[in-house]
């Protein structure tokens, strides 16, 4: 009698099972899995340009060792490249040097996603050259006129700025410029903010990273880096140390008159003395509550914005100090 009962219900059971699958189809578009990841625990996968590697590499490091249970898979690309992972879902967050523009965001906007742009850092494009350079400082249009191609010869007797001591008159040698990677946020910027997005010169070349820069100008006299600064500006840092003492940074006036020249020291950097400044930005496609948006946070939040203090870049926003007066 049991037995006959249990074959009349089979039906019954068929028929919840098969509603159950129908509902978890509806819950996870496409076939695939909710995904269970929380603002604290999990995987997410982010793009980072190269140029803010050793940067993200503490914040992840950090990140981490406080939630022993979130994983943050970083790939350090060009600009170009992340931006492409971000749009085609590879990857969550994008760490790059601006906004995203208005075509950027109808691309996004026609696949219904809105992603949310958070400003983390101010940062700065440092100026580098050999340490047996005379010729340490430099003006805006001079630096232009170098990465345009049209000044591409170092003739140090018909310089003011140069240091003693000043070499023979008639002494040339090719002006070389050398970017980290020809997509990145480093020569995208140079070539936005001096050459109106026009081509580099023919006597400027890319490597494929900051510390490749950094090796190709201690090696070479006639060279001229642009690099990241917060890869040489942690004075505390083993790996900035080093490279400060390969290479020299050069100090830039906005004007050809002015009788100072300003290095990418935070203080300058703030005041935007130093011309060449720009702002960091963490763009987000996962607006709901899971680790992409956890990570952000963190960057955004006290503890990731005096890892930024420390590198050397200007946080956001200023980390609160608290004092206890008795």
């Amino acid at each position: 009698m049991k037995f006959q009962n249990y074959k009349k219900s089979r039906p019954a059971i068929w028929i919840l099972s098969v509603c159950y699958i129908f509902l978890a189809s509806c819950n996870a578009p496409n076939g695939k899995p909710e995904p269970t990841d929380t603002p604290t625990s999990g995987d997410v996968n982010i793009v980072v340009d190269e140029s803010y590697s050793m940067l993200f590499d503490t914040e992840i490091y950090t990140f981490q060792a406080l939630y022993v249970n979130a994983h943050v898979h970083a790939s350090f690309l060009s600009e170009t490249e992340a931006l492409k992972a971000l749009m085609n879902d590879s990857a969550k967050v994008a760490v790059i040097d601006r906004k995203l523009s208005d075509e950027e965001k109808k691309q996004f906007e026609a696949a219904n996603l809105f992603p949310i742009q958070t400003k983390i850092a101010e940062d700065a494009v440092a100026i580098v050259v050999n340490n047996e350079n005379p010729d340490t400082t430099f003006t805006t249009e001079q630096i232009k006129q170098m990465i345009a191609g049209t000044d591409t010869i170092w003739n140090y007797a018909m310089r003011k700025d140069v240091s003693p001591p000043v070499p023979k008159a008639g002494s040339y040698e090719k002006i070389n410029v050398v970017f980290d990677n020809p997509n990145s946020a480093n020569s995208h910027y140079m070539k936005d903010q001096l050459l109106a997005g026009k081509e580099l010169g023919k006597n400027c070349f890319a490597v494929k990273s900051n510390p490749e820069v950094i090796d190709y100008v201690s090696k070479h006299k006639n060279a001229v880096g642009i690099v990241s600064v917060n890869w040489i500006s942690d004075k505390d840092d083993s790996i900035s140390k080093g490279f400060l003492k390969k290479v020299k940074v050069a100090g830039i006036s906005k004007t050809d008159n002015a009788d100072r020249y300003f290095k990418p020291y935070q203080a300058y950097i703030k005041t935007k003395e130093y011309p060449f400044c720009r702002d960091v930005y963490m763009i987000n496609r996962q607006t709901r509550p899971g680790l992409g948006m956890g990570f952000v946070s963190f960057v955004a939040g006290d503890k990731g914005q005096r890892i930024i203090l420390k590198m050397g870049l200007i946080p956001s926003i200023a980390p609160t100090r608290m004092v206890e007066i008795r």
